[in-house]
C-alpha cells in the first residue's frame, strides 16, 4: 500500500518508519520545507525524533503534490490545530477521495470537533475517515518495539480491510465502530496525565496516582457516552490503556508538563522545555466547555483549567481534588 503522511514530529515520523520496514511505499510531507531538507539530507530527524534512520521505502518531500503521487491511505499526524488545514490541503490537491486517518488527539480548538470529525467537515463526500489511536510512544515504535492501537471509523467494512492490510506483529491493530469513544479517549488523557504529573512531582506518592489515573478514567467514560460513544471503548486500549501508559511512561509529554510544573515553573517555560507539542495543555479548555455542554461533572478537567488560568497553583490543584465532598463512587 502507497500511505503518504502528513506532518514530520515524532509521531509521524515513527508511523513512516514503521510502515517503511513492514512493506509499504510510505511518503512523507511537512509544512516546513528547511525541516524536510535536513531530513532528506540527514535521512533521521534529528529535531523530534534523533537517533532513528530512515529506511529506504521512505521517501521525504517538500512538496504536497509529490508526496500524494500514487497514495492510497494519508495519514495526518499533525498538531490538532494543524488538522483542518492539513484536510484542506487535500482537496486543493485534488486528493479529498483518498482514505484518511487522524493520528493525532485533541478537540479543536473554538469548535470542540473531535480530530475525524474536522476531517469530515472539510471532506464531507468522503466515506473512509478514521482515527489511530492507542498507547504507544513514537520512540518505541520506531524501535520496533511490540504495540497495540485502535484503529476506529463509522465505516465498519473500511476499518476490517485496513486493519488486515496494515496489522503487524510490531504494530498490531484492533478495529472498532466506535469513532468517537476513541478520539475522546485518546483526547482526553493527556490532561489527565498532566494532573497526575503534578501529583507526582509533588511526592503525594503512588496511592494518589492511583487515585486520580482510576477517577481521571470515569471522567473521560462520564464525557464519552455523554457524547455517543459505547462505554466498553474506554475499558479497552484507546481508553484505560492509553490513559495508564500516558499517565506513568516516562516518555509521556503531557506528564512531564505536570512535573514541570509542580517544580514552580510558569507554563510557557515547561513547554519551551520539552519543544514538542504537548496537546492536553490546549484540550482542557475545549473539554470543559464540552463537558459544561453536556452537563457533565469533570473535576479534574476543570481544576486544570483554574492552573492555566492561574486561578489555583500547583500544589492547590491536587490538595483541592484530594479535599472533594466525600461521595458514593
Amino acid at each position: 500500500m502507497k500511505i503518504t503522511v502528513m506532518g514530520a514530529g515524532s509521531w509521524g515520523t515513527a508511523l513512516a518508519i514503521h510502515f517503511a520496514l513492514h512493506g509499504h511505499e510510505t511518503a512523507m510531507w511537512s509544512r516546513n520545507p528547511e525541516h524536510m531538507e535536513n531530513l532528506a539530507r540527514d535521512r533521521e530527524n534529528k529535531r523530534y525524533l534523533p537517533g532513528f534512520a530512515l529506511p529506504a521505502g521512505l521517501s521525504v518531500h517538500t512538496h504536497l503534490s509529490e508526496a500524494l503521487e500514487g497514495a492510497e491511505l494519508v495519514l495526518i499526524v499533525t498538531s490538532v490545530a494543524g488538522l483542518r488545514d492539513s484536510a484542506r490541503l487535500l482537496a486543493e490537491h485534488g486528493a479529498g477521495h483518498l482514505p484518511v486517518l487522524t493520528a493525532c488527539k485533541g478537540f479543536e480548538q473554538d469548535t470542540g470537533l473531535l480530530t475525524f470529525q474536522v476531517v469530515k467537515e472539510v471532506l464531507p463526500d468522503n466515506p473512509n475517515i478514521g482515527v489511530l489511536s492507542g498507547p504507544s510512544f513514537a520512540q518505541e515504535l520506531a524501535q520496533q518495539l511490540p504495540c497495540a492501537v485502535v484503529l476506529a471509523s463509522e465505516n465498519k467494512a473500511w476499518v476490517e480491510e485496513l486493519v488486515g492490510r496494515l496489522n503487524t506483529n510490531v504494530l498490531r491493530l484492533y478495529g472498532s465502530e466506535d469513532a468517537i469513544g476513541v478520539a475522546v479517549g485518546g483526547a482526553v488523557k493527556n490532561i489527565m496525565a498532566i494532573a497526575t504529573g503534578l501529583s507526582d512531582g509533588l511526592g503525594y506518592g503512588l496511592n494518589a496516582r492511583a487515585a486520580l489515573v482510576t477517577r481521571g478514567l470515569a471522567e473521560i467514560t462520564r464525557l464519552a457516552v455523554a457524547m455517543g460513544a459505547q462505554p466498553k471503548t474506554m475499558m479497552g486500549l484507546a481508553g484505560i490503556g492509553d490513559l495508564i501508559l500516558t499517565c506513568t511512561g516516562a516518555l509521556s509529554r503531557n506528564r512531564r508538563v505536570g512535573l514541570g510544573l509542580a517544580e514552580g515553573k510558569e507554563l510557557h517555560q515547561v513547554l519551551i522545555e520539552i519543544g514538542h507539542v504537548s496537546e492536553g495543555v490546549s484540550t482542557i479548555e475545549e473539554v470543559f466547555n464540552t463537558a459544561c455542554t453536556y452537563q457533565i461533572d469533570m473535576p479534574i478537567t476543570q481544576t486544570l483549567l483554574q492552573l492555566i488560568r492561574k486561578e489555583l497553583d500547583a500544589r492547590q490543584v491536587v490538595e483541592r481534588l484530594m479535599e472533594r465532598e466525600a461521595r458514593f463512587e
